[in-house]
């Protein structure tokens, strides 16, 4: 077997904006494997600024991991614990490598495209008029579960977006989930929340900064309004920690994106330990490429997890790989007479 790495930069159609400023541009990393005549592919898709293993020795770890693929998956997994996008990227290479298609990793109703995934429009940051054009797009487009960003403009700006959608829409109609990435401070959280409460929301995604569990307990024991954890998550790799922070937090929710927790493996694990605590849960990509967001679709659809997914990030970018992922209607579906373009 031959393993070699790729680096890829995405571009994206249009600056987006989160808490933590405004992105252009995603670097991703791809790991191909071959053998005998047959290839895997494998995604470790890094976010700059927020992934656990942005490090300075990255690229020196995945040469390694490339150099050493002989060591196979168990072992290699073992050995980057602190890296878990390359953890996800080997994940999904060696699976491809082993399947009929390279691409179709987990075959289902899904990937036969008899059934879809039920997802939640994302809206970004920015002007009050940029925010209320998306928010006017994805309902046009059939979305049922709309997550907007908050914490980078006013907030009094972002509760009248909030109430203009209530005006048009109730609960019944219309999903409303908000993702504050950490924006808010400690002690104007609760009253945030109670303000945030009256619109009737689903949730909202880690309103206070990881790594401050006890302030986050607080907040989860007080709160109006169901707390989902993301950012707290990353980091945290060994499961006695892990089972530590849920027992301490006591969130409502937690928020998996495997290149942020160590793929499938990692992700199985916070799933038991969080269902152990009655803790829902769901998926969210991290801005992967069409490959990515590809592996952790299907492996989605396979826990049939009722929930909205967060997974419409592919048509971010100006230069994805075409592939038959399809948003429609709010759902994501997979659409098998289009064919993938995977050209680095």
């Amino acid at each position: 077997m031959t393993a070699t790495y790729r680096k890829y930069i995405l571009n994206f159609k249009q600056p987006s904006g989160t808490s933590r400023g405004i992105l252009k541009t995603k670097e991703t990393w791809f790991i191909i494997l071959e053998n005998n005549g047959k290839k895997g592919i494998g995604e470790c898709g890094i976010l700059r600024g927020l992934s656990a293993d942005d490090r300075s020795d990255y690229k020196d770890t995945l040469r390694w991991t490339v150099d050493n693929i002989e060591l196979g998956l168990e072992v290699l997994l073992q050995k980057l614990v602190e890296f878990p996008s390359i953890q996800f990227g080997l994940e999904m290479a060696f699976k491809s490598l082993n399947s009929e298609n390279p691409f179709e990793l987990f075959p289902s109703k899904y990937t036969k495209g008899e059934d879809s995934i039920a997802i939640n429009g994302l809206i970004w940051m920015g002007s009050e008029s940029f925010m209320k054009q998306q928010i006017k797009d994805k309902i046009s487009d059939g979305f049922k579960c709309i997550k907007l960003k908050i914490g980078a403009i006013d907030f009094e700006t972002e509760l009248s977006l909030l109430k203009s959608i209530r005006k048009e829409f109730s609960s019944s109609d219309i999903e409303l989930r908000v993702d504050a990435n950490g924006a808010f401070m400690p002690d104007e959280a609760l009253e945030k929340l109670k303000r945030l409460s009256d619109f009737d929301l689903h949730s909202i995604e880690q309103p206070i900064k990881q790594g401050q569990w006890q302030e986050m307990a607080d907040l989860c024991e007080k709160t109006p309004l169901p707390i989902a954890l993301d950012e707290e998550l990353i980091g945290v790799f060994d499961v006695t920690k892990k089972k530590e922070l849920l027992q301490t937090i006591k969130p409502q929710f937690i928020i998996l994106k495997p290149s942020f927790v160590g793929g499938f493996s990692g992700s199985n694990e916070w799933i038991e330990l969080s269902e152990l605590q009655q803790i829902g849960w769901w998926f969210t990509s991290a801005l992967e490429s069409n490959v990515g967001l590809n592996a952790i679709s299907q492996w989605t659809y396979k826990l049939q997890n009722p929930m909205f997914q967060g997974l419409g990030t592919g048509g971010l970018f100006t230069n994805n790989f075409d592939s038959p992922l399809l948003v429609k209607n709010g759902t994501l579906r997979y659409d098998s007479s289009i064919k993938w373009n995977f050209n680095l």
